[in-house]
Order: structure tokens, then C-alpha cells, then sequence
């Protein structure tokens, strides 16, 4: 019976993600020739990208999966308090399991964190990657294009690795034999499959837009924590397949975005930024204090 519902667990995502490289890949193909203006050039550049969605994918897949090879000096500094902080969570795994069952199972508890947590399904990341890459066609706004691209890519990229070291950790769930979490033993806990996912698209919308708007940064990062959290107070994973996942997330959407992103997108977004900020629609911004008073407040002013 047990055997059977993996297989069509793994039958499904197999099918989403299938479904994520038809749409990225060969939707494509309804586009007209692009003309030879500025347009044309950014909208060829995007096409390109699309078309090589799938060789771009082993490119990645061969660069993760060898990246311990090259690693240099430099990577020490977080490297090794990523491998000290994994090694301690794993050595105390149990006995922070076991606090959540001292206090209690709270059902509301539970049944919050496993509502928060499938935000970071494949389903969910998948689908918001795909509204955002439909949007960005649609309406013709290149980056928003690309942040669903490149969110897709480095999703489907997640998927393969994450599925790759839960096959060979086999880590049982903390449910599983009193919460001992052991590996090599036929379970798929290590790492958490929704903090790689949920981390890997948040990253990329992250860098995409978070130079220019640091509350998209702020609120990607904030969600992702918060999904990878949910995993651990949902009784779903230990705290060290939170660190894990979330931190090979954080890697493989960095390193998507730094190695496909197009820089000639940053130029348009401070002539947008810049023409918003002397639009007469934006506010002229005035802060306000009355130290009698003990109160701070701002003031908006529009010229017409």
C-alpha cells in the first residue's frame, strides 16, 4: 500500500513538472518574429531563454551536483557555519521534536502550520512561477517575464536535487519510531522538500526585484521562512531538513538568477523608478515631528 502511494506521489510531480517545461519551453512557439527595434531584441532575448530551458537545466544540474569540486577559500565563511549549525540540529533533533509533543500537540497549532506549508508546494511555487512568467508574456513586462522563467528553472532544478538526497539519506519523519530520525532507513524526510521549493522561487523574485523594492524582498525572504518554520511546528520535519532545504533553496535560486538573468533589465528599471519618482503622481514625501507634542508623523504633497 505504502508503495504504491509513492509512486503516485512521484507520478504527479513528475507530471507537474513536465507541465512546467511545456509551458516555459514550448509556448514559446506562438510568438511572431520578432522585429530588429530595442522590443524586438529584449523580446528574442526572453524567447532565447525559453528555448533553452531544458539544456539549461542540465548546465545547472552539472554545475550543482559538482560544485563541492570548486569550492574555493572564500566559501568557508558559510560553508562551515552551515555544516556546524546542520551537524548540531541533527545531534539535538530529537529532543527538539520531542518539546513540541512535552507541550502539547495543539490541534489548531497543526493544523495552522500544514495550511502555512503548502505554500511551499510544488503546486503552489509552480503555479505562482507560472502566473508571473503568463503575466509578464501578457502584458509585455520583460522582468516579470523573466522572474517566472527563472523561478521555474531553479523550482524544477529543486526538485531534481532535493529528490536525488532523499533517496540517498532515506531519513524517516519525525512521526516515524519516537522521533529518532534515523537515515538509511527507508524514509524521505531529509531535507524538506518545501523549503528548497518555497526558497529557491523566493530567492529569485527576491534578487529580481529586491534592489529597487525592498518590501518584495523583505515579504519573499519573510514567506519562506515562515513556510520552512511551519514544517518543523507542523510536526512534518526536523529542524535540520529545514536548514538544509531552505539553504540549497536559497543556493540553487542565487545561482539561477546571477547565471541567466539579463542586466539590461536593471537599466530599464531605474528609468521606470526614475520617471515614477518625478511622475505628478508621486507624492511629494514631507516628515513631520512636534517635539512639544511628543509625535512623528509624514505628509503627502501632489503638484498639479
Amino acid at each position: 500500500m505504502n508503495s504504491r502511494l509513492i509512486i503516485c506521489q512521484l507520478g504527479s510531480r513528475s507530471i507537474l513538472l513536465f507541465t512546467l517545461v511545456l509551458i516555459f519551453s514550448v509556448g514559446v512557439r506562438a510568438q511572431t518574429p520578432a522585429p530588429t527595434d530595442e522590443a524586438g531584441t529584449k523580446a528574442t532575448s526572453q524567447s532565447t531563454k525559453e528555448k533553452k530551458l531544458l539544456k539549461n537545466i542540465l548546465d545547472d544540474q552539472r554545475a550543482i551536483w559538482t560544485a563541492p569540486f570548486h569550492w574555493g577559500r572564500s566559501d568557508k565563511k558559510w560553508l562551515v557555519p552551515l555544516g556546524l549549525s546542520t551537524l548540531t540540529l541533527i545531534a539535538t533533533d530529537r529532543q527538539t521534536a520531542a518539546e513540541l509533543v512535552e507541550h502539547g500537540d495543539n490541534l489548531q497549532r497543526l493544523k495552522i502550520s500544514n495550511r502555512v506549508s503548502k505554500i511551499g508546494s510544488l503546486y503552489a511555487t509552480g503555479g505562482l512561477a507560472g502566473v508571473l512568467y503568463l503575466t509578464g508574456r501578457a502584458t509585455g513586462n520583460d522582468r516579470l517575464r523573466e522572474t517566472g522563467l527563472l523561478g521555474a528553472e531553479a523550482l524544477i532544478n529543486s526538485e531534481i536535487v532535493v529528490h536525488g538526497l532523499k533517496a540517498a539519506s532515506q531519513r524517516q519523519r519525525i512521526p516515524t519510531d519516537d522521533s529518532s530520525g534515523e537515515f538509511f532507513d527507508g524514509g524521505n524526510s531529509f531535507p524538506s522538500g518545501h523549503s528548497i521549493n518555497v526558497w529557491s522561487l523566493a530567492t529569485v523574485i527576491a534578487k529580481e526585484y529586491g534592489p529597487h523594492h525592498r518590501l518584495v524582498q523583505v515579504g519573499a525572504y519573510g514567506a519562506a521562512a515562515t513556510v520552512s518554520v511551519s514544517r518543523f511546528t507542523g510536526r512534518k520535519h526536523f529542524l535540520s531538513d529545514v536548514l538544509v532545504g531552505s539553504a540549497l533553496g536559497y543556493g540553487i535560486g542565487n545561482y539561477v538568477y546571477h547565471k541567466r538573468h539579463d542586466p539590461a533589465l536593471d537599466g530599464e528599471s531605474e528609468k521606470q523608478n526614475k520617471a515614477l519618482m518625478q511622475s505628478k503622481w508621486f507624492p511629494r514625501i514631507v516628515p513631520l515631528y512636534s517635539q512639544r507634542a511628543h509625535v512623528y508623523g509624514g505628509m503627502l504633497s501632489w503638484s498639479f
